[in-house]
């Protein structure tokens, strides 16, 4: 990830949302204001969702 201060024109920079609607060759993404960009420049990742527990962290008496 890049921390730098000063964007430049052109620069690739990440910026995370939900997709809200595909259009001709346009995506919108919701990045707190709904966002239109070329279809071109945005590539899908998915999201992350975290291994689910398959028993409770607290043992059970015996």
């Amino acid at each position: 990830m890049d921390r730098t201060s000063k964007v430049t024109r052109g620069q690739p920079i990440e910026l995370i949302g939900d997709v809200v609607r595909v259009d001709e060759g346009k995506v919108t993404v919701n990045l707190g204001v709904p966002v239109t960009v070329d279809a071109a420049t945005v590539r899908l990742m998915t999201a992350y969702v975290p291994p689910k527990r398959k028993r409770p962290l607290v043992d059970k008496p015996t």
